[in-house]
């Protein structure tokens, strides 16, 4: 099996078309599609449907896709392992992280880690949990901060830290004096939330499964400052992470009766191969966070 008729045809089944497929690659259209065809006799197989427009994975080449992906991370892996006995680094980390942990806890380590390290290129990918595991697993993250329930079994992980989910109002809003919050006051009120695939929304929707709720949601959206907009403005309240509230003004964080715990974690694909940047960042964060 050439690993590069792989690369190609992990290519094509990402654009979907011949011609986008080879100008990505940087090949001539026919090229593509006889490095296709000897794959799909390779294997005896049809791959892909064909129309004038666009090609589609068939079943079996849906199969494949998801094995092709993996042979080729572990290919890009050796070579990374080997240029680094060389000598060489990747100097690159792809990080991914959701919205509230990359605004309010971690820009601090990250500039930290950057004036330690500063030939390492950071990229940061901001995301869902859900997503970034997805990511991880498909080899376009390299490290990822989520939550670590639900765990994904092609995934490693390092606890980093515990924090609260809870209830927050606007200063002005009815319930802003309350010590805690119950789960019945919390969800008869209109919520402006993160859409789905979010940590926090995740448990506020697990919440709702386990009691039987009804949200209603006034808003729902991946911006923060939109979210914090209408709290302020009492259009609605949400749940954040308590960290948000202590440094934001005009809004207040109530613990929930019940309350919720969230463990953040780092994660890596179990199967792939963490270069010198990734376990150097990976030491740092631990150490850093360790001294908060």
């Amino acid at each position: 099996m050439n690993p590069r008729h792989l690369h190609y045809f992990v290519t094509l089944a990402e654009t979907k078309h011949f011609t986008r497929a080879a100008e990505k690659l940087h090949i001539a259209q026919p090229a593509l599609s006889i490095a296709i065809k000897k794959l799909e006799h390779e294997f005896d197989l049809q791959l892909f449907r064909r129309n004038e427009r666009q090609v589609s994975l068939t079943s079996e080449g849906s199969v494949l896709l998801t094995h092709a992906r993996r042979i080729l991370q572990q290919i890009d892996g050796a070579k990374l392992a080997m240029a680094e006995l060389k000598g060489l680094e990747k100097g690159e980390v792809k990080l991914g992280m959701p919205n509230m942990l990359g605004s309010y806890y971690f820009p601090e380590i990250l500039i930290a880690f950057k004036r330690r390290y500063p030939n390492i290129r950071l990229t940061l990918v901001e995301a869902g949990s859900h997503s970034i595991r997805k990511k991880l697993c498909e080899g376009e993250l390299d490290l990822g901060i989520i939550s670590s329930d639900q765990m994904e079994e092609e995934l490693l992980s390092k606890h980093l830290f515990s924090s609260e989910i809870t209830a927050v109002v606007g200063r002005n809003h009815r319930f802003s004096n309350k010590s805690t919050l119950t789960f019945d006051e919390f969800f008869q009120e209109e919520l402006a939330m993160f859409k789905s695939g979010y940590f926090h929304r995740e448990y506020i929707d697990a919440v709702c499964k386990q009691y039987d709720f009804l949200p209603k949601y006034a808003f729902e959206t991946n911006l923060l400052p939109m979210i914090l907009s209408a709290v302020r403005h009492d259009f609605a309240i949400t749940a954040l992470l308590k960290m948000v509230a202590d440094h934001e003004d005009d809004i207040v964080s109530i613990p929930f009766a019940n309350p919720i715990r969230l463990d953040i974690a780092i994660s890596w694909r179990k199967r792939g191969y963490l270069s010198v940047a990734e376990r150097a960042f990976i030491e740092f964060l631990t150490t850093e966070i360790n001294k908060k």
